[in-house]
């Protein structure tokens, strides 16, 4: 099983991600993870993606899916996959559809975490005291949630016209998202 984890910057997709991991047994890709990695070995990619990503802007789908696509092949017995920060705009996500270049695999499922605007900025500024993210600047914060909304957003109905969206309150406590995710799964599997 395949699922794409989707919702605005600091609505929990990364916390719900690894409970889900830990349940299920999925590899979960975070392409901020990915980025990371990259970013934190100066590789040639990982540089050019830090000043990308400094500047609050979203990198080039090409060097974004060609990453997701190299894990994916690395990983060739994984139970499935929760994307978490992937696919971020309609074309990544036609991409991700093209079995002339994606074509190891399926989406079986999109979970939205569903959280109102004013809670996602009070979360990412929480997040950034705590964690001391360098691209958590108030700046990088603000252009990060413009671009969710006008890139990242299309994707409700991308995904709704396909019946594969189901969404989620995020506004629930962790546990209870958690459990309402579960359920959506559970129904999935079952089907």
């Amino acid at each position: 099983m395949n699922i794409i984890l989707f919702g605005a910057p600091g609505s929990g997709k990364g916390t719900q991600a690894k409970l889900l991991t830990e349940k299920y047994g999925f590899d979960h890709v975070s392409t901020g993870d990915l980025f990371r990695y990259e970013m934190s070995h100066n590789t040639p990619l990982g540089i050019k993606a830090k000043e990308i990503i400094n500047r609050g802007d979203l990198c080039p789908d090409d060097i974004t899916l060609g990453m997701l696509k190299n894990h994916i092949l690395n990983h060739p017995d994984s139970k499935g996959f929760i994307f978490d920060g992937v696919p971020r705009t309609i074309p990544q996500a036609e991409m991700m559809d093209d079995k002339s270049f994606f074509d190891m695999m399926d989406i079986d499922m999109v979970l939205y975490l569903h959280v109102e605007m004013e809670e996602v900025e009070r979360r990412i500024l929480k997040r950034a005291q705590l964690e001391n993210r360098a691209d958590d600047t108030p700046e990088a914060i603000k252009v990060r949630v413009q671009n969710f909304f006008n890139q990242t957003m299309p994707l409700v109905d991308y995904y709704k016209a396909q019946g594969k969206l189901v969404q989620v309150d995020g506004m629930q406590t962790i546990e209870k998202v958690f459990e309402s995710l579960c359920v959506e799964i559970d129904k999935k599997q079952q089907a």
